[in-house]
């Protein structure tokens, strides 16, 4: 029996928007009080964040985490949103604070950095309800000991290593909750989820590429492409 073809609508004026690469639905995908994420957008843009087809968006930056600019986000955001609270300059009871403030202005999940201590760890899972997200960016990361601290979901993010690295810990813990980074074409994501990610996580083209293209069909007297 073939599955229905679910109906869609699409509008007009929403009608040009980023969808992730089909590649990704391939992937079992997490299910987090009981919606199933399979792509997870990487930005902090509002304006992409509510122009996407994706299941979820991760907003972590290379900033030390402000709640104003969770709250910025999730108020825009139509999607279930993971929130960055630290871990990396920012550290110990400040990133305790920002996780459980997180929690209350409606994350889905909270972020924490590759250098957060196991401690740290173990304190936000200890005191919050939602997921917390542990990033791994090497091979030489103590995966049980993350696990052991109580972390609930493993964030891959090594660059070429992506793959090998989540291979390596699917054979290790089974059972253990990955998203990881794509890469930049449908056939790393593939071999992405072929070496066990649950999810995946996409960036998107910039509002800089994406005006590019705009404004080339304009100064040619084009419509919208």
């Amino acid at each position: 029996m073939t599955e229905p073809k679910a109906p869609e609508f699409q509008g007009n004026l929403r009608s040009f928007m980023l969808k992730v690469p089909d590649e990704i639905y391939n992937c079992s995908g997490i299910k987090i009080f009981g919606k199933r994420i399979k792509s997870v957008l990487f930005s902090t843009d509002v304006s992409i964040i509510r122009n996407t087809n994706a299941d979820s968006v991760i907003a972590v930056y290379p900033f030390t985490p402000q709640p104003i600019i969770t709250q910025a986000i999730m108020a825009a955001a139509d999607i279930p949103v993971f929130a960055g609270v630290g871990g990396g300059r920012t550290q110990g009871k400040r990133v305790f604070n920002l996780a459980l403030h997180a929690e209350h202005q409606g994350a889905i999940g909270v972020v924490l950095n590759a250098p957060t201590t196991n401690e740290s760890v173990k304190e936000v899972c200890d005191h919050i309800d939602i997921p917390v997200v542990i990033t791994v960016v090497s091979e030489n990361d103590d995966i049980g000991a993350r696990l052991a601290a109580g972390a609930h979901i493993l964030n891959v993010s090594a660059a070429a290593k992506t793959v090998d690295i989540v291979k390596k810990i699917r054979a290790e813990y089974p059972d253990a909750a990955i998203i990881a980074t794509g890469g930049p074409n449908d056939e790393s994501i593939k071999r992405t989820i072929e070496a066990g990610a649950n999810a995946i996580t996409w960036t998107p083209p910039s509002n800089g590429d994406l005006f590019k293209a705009i404004m080339e069909a304009y100064r040619k007297g084009e419509k919208h492409p």
